[in-house]
């Protein structure tokens, strides 16, 4: 039950409200940046995966601090993508050696952001939630496809490029659902989250410690630009993909924000014929994130 000034709060009252979260992640981000455990679990074992030194067993005691992430790893590893001999591994190690580090550093970081907006807290944002998610699982799988048919680029930074490429947005939602006047009115966020998800993306994913070419290849990804026929810059493959996907999660802005197919306007460059690819890749991740 909403309270008579929660009822009230309009106009200037809301605005004010939405200026302050801006002013709290703004300070959050010059501190320390909290987001739940599991979230914190992944970007340990993201950091984990790119040490060389870093053994198996070691990457696999930091994963099984979250049990459904070791849990989803394993029933990954034996999937028919991962597994078509029929050789099932029963512990976590041997799954991680089967799928590789790369892998297990995306999937993990994909089924922390699933449950992210998948909390109790995010209830009153689900709708948008759910079309963030949707993006962001299309976008990571066109980056990863256009990556490896039309560059030289490594298909699984494309693919973690293309994950994380909204951050900013999952950010601010989860910031969001923090205050009760926002919770009451989530239509009121939308253009907040289209507007400032850019600029808190990439001051989030340096405050993360994340790769200088990730976060040079998700800045700016949904600001116009001329079509690259072929991409030659992750960059590149990060905004091809973008609109691959849609364009953004918002319905009233953006290439495709009006459920228009993204893909009509494409008929004379390489990527419609990429797209049944496209959606095969980003079924399968669902099937192993969801």
């Amino acid at each position: 039950m909403q309270t008579q000034a929660q009822q009230d709060l309009t106009g200037s009252a809301l605005n004010a409200q939405r200026f302050r979260m801006l002013e709290d992640i703004a300070r959050e981000l010059q501190g320390e940046v909290i987001f739940p455990i599991n979230f914190d679990i992944a970007l340990r074992i993201r950091k984990l995966s790119e040490d060389p030194t870093l053994s198996l067993d070691r990457l696999a005691a930091a994963i099984n601090l979250d049990p459904l992430i070791a849990v989803r790893l394993l029933r990954m590893a034996n999937s028919a993508a991962y597994n078509p001999g029929g050789q099932e591994v029963r512990d976590l190690t041997a799954a991680i050696g089967r799928l590789g580090l790369k892998t297990v550093r995306s999937t993990a970081m994909a089924i922390a952001m699933r449950q992210l907006l998948r909390s109790r807290e995010m209830v009153d944002f689900m709708d948008l939630a759910d079309r963030l998610w949707e993006h962001t699982l299309h976008c990571a799988a066109a980056a990863s496809v256009v990556a490896r048919r039309l560059t030289r680029l490594n298909p699984d930074d494309a693919l973690l490029a293309g994950l994380l490429h909204d951050l900013g947005a999952f950010y601010m939602l989860y910031r969001a659902a923090q205050y009760a006047e926002l919770r009451a009115r989530p239509d009121s966020l939308r253009h907040l989250v289209i507007q400032w998800h850019e600029g808190i993306g990439v001051s989030l994913l340096g405050a993360l410690g994340v790769d200088e070419q990730i976060i040079e290849a998700v800045r700016d990804h949904d600001q116009p630009r001329p079509l690259p026929a072929a991409p030659k810059t992750l960059a590149e493959v990060v905004h091809v993909a973008n609109l691959l996907a849609g364009g953004t999660f918002e319905p009233t802005g953006g290439a495709g924000g009006t459920g228009d197919d993204p893909y009509a306007s494409l008929a004379d460059t390489a990527y419609p014929a990429l797209r049944e690819e496209i959606d095969v890749l980003t079924e399968r991740m669902r099937a192993a994130i969801d």
